[in-house]
């Protein structure tokens, strides 16, 4: 969970219409008032992510299982997705050359 924060600290919060919600913590040992939260929110296996409409009935329900949860906003989801596929992506072969360098005499 301290990516989570990680990431979350290089962007500036702002008001999204959109919530992208991913489920941390798992389900079992959890009340079954929480669990029938995480199935209403269709979050049924860890790290899973769902994109949910920001308004006051999805709030509530979060509200119930903020301890399960981590919630972003648009631009929070895709700063993350871009910092991974940058990460992830091919980078150039490291070349090395095993030709010796020429000897300088210093005798002359």
């Amino acid at each position: 969970m301290n990516a989570f924060k990680a990431y979350k600290a290089c962007v500036p919060i702002a008001w999204s219409a959109n919530l992208y919600i991913t489920l941390v913590r798992g389900i079992p040992g959890t009340r079954r008032l929480h669990r029938r939260t995480l199935e209403a929110l269709r979050l049924g296996k860890c790290n899973r992510t769902v994109m949910r409409w920001n308004t006051p009935t999805v709030r509530g329900m979060l509200q119930q299982v903020k301890r399960l949860v981590v919630i972003e906003t648009e631009e929070m989801f895709k700063t993350r997705k871009q910092k991974d596929a940058n990460h992830r992506a091919l980078r150039p072969p490291l070349v090395v050359s095993h030709i010796p360098a020429p000897a300088i005499d210093s005798s002359q």
